[in-house]
């Protein structure tokens, strides 16, 4: 990677309060949300300034307070914090939300400061369309665009988020929501679909099987790191994308080779994050650790 101290990345994302069962145990009121964890894993790469908002009730800040996290972005409103449950099955992939409190998410319009306007790579991690766009509305210098979405809201608002789509270089979602986006089947069929709504780049997370990059009609797949044991899996599609944007950045080039790379760090990412609840793996991550992680994948897939 590139000795030049990155430039920051600009992250609008979610901040909230979780409960998580799964076959290990439970964790109650815990650090949460798509931009925590996305900021949380991708500052150990790169610096991030965070777009969020949290209630007058947070009271967490010591677990985001990094040396690369800039919290300027994030509003402190009168109400409550977003708050979500939910309980894994013994297949560790399926899962049941308890229930969701959108609090001060739910009016709340992201207002980018001044000081990180002139940032150049956005992520814009998975909230509602319209405060995407009101993020890239006000970033006239970005020319990095990589945004996340859910099933949410490609059933509820597919206009705005096809033009989210339309802007973004990166388009980071799973195989479900790439059939539900396009109505194809076939996954190959669904990832020539999505270039064709404008990325270039299109990552598909497929869980504990890893994930494909697709440039163009280039395909990269990379497998999921074998665990003995996955603790919890909230938020390792976030921490994947920020080992992926966070590797670019700190490399400080794009190209296919770079991208391939970044997907490895991505699933690495990943790896550590269900390793225990919440954020607390990769609060203690070092990039040491990630880094050796990433050539143990060298080891996985290597063949004569």
């Amino acid at each position: 990677m590139a000795n030049k101290a990155p430039e920051p990345i600009v992250l609008v994302g979610t901040i909230g309060i979780d409960t998580v069962i799964t076959p290990f145990g439970k964790a109650e009121n815990v650090l949460g949300g798509s931009g925590t964890y996305f900021a949380v894993a991708a500052s150990i790469l790169a610096p991030v300034n965070f777009v969020s908002v949290v209630g007058e009730d947070f009271d967490q800040w010591p677990e985001l307070e990094r040396e690369n996290i800039d919290l300027e972005g994030v509003a402190r409103l009168k109400g409550k914090t977003f708050r979500w449950g939910g309980q894994y099955r013994e297949n560790i992939n399926l899962r049941d939300t308890l229930f969701t409190e959108l609090g001060v998410n739910e009016k709340f319009a992201p207002v980018v400061p001044e000081s990180y306007r002139g940032c150049r790579t956005v992520c814009l991690a998975n909230v509602d369309p319209p405060a995407q766009l009101n993020v890239l509305d006000s970033m006239p210098n970005a020319d990095f665009v990589v945004s996340d979405t859910m099933n949410f809201w490609i059933k509820q608002d597919p206009d705005t988020l096809q033009e989210v789509i339309r802007r973004s270089d990166v388009l980071i979602l799973n195989d479900d929501e790439a059939r539900q986006l396009t109505g194809k089947l076939n996954l190959l069929e669904a990832l020539e679909s999505v270039h064709r709504l404008g990325p270039s780049t299109v990552v598909l997370k497929k869980g504990e099987h890893g994930a494909i990059l697709a440039l163009g009609e280039d395909f990269f797949a990379i497998p999921g790191y074998p665990l003995r044991r996955v603790v919890d899996p909230t938020g390792a599609g976030d921490t994947f994308a920020a080992g992926f944007v966070g590797y670019l950045q700190r490399a400080g080039f794009r190209d296919p080779e770079s991208m391939r790379s970044a997907a490895v760090y991505g699933s690495a990412m990943a790896s550590f994050c269900c390793e225990d609840f919440s954020i607390r793996r990769i609060r203690t991550l070092t990039l040491k650790e990630l880094q050796e992680r990433v050539e143990a994948f060298r080891e996985l897939v290597r063949f004569a």
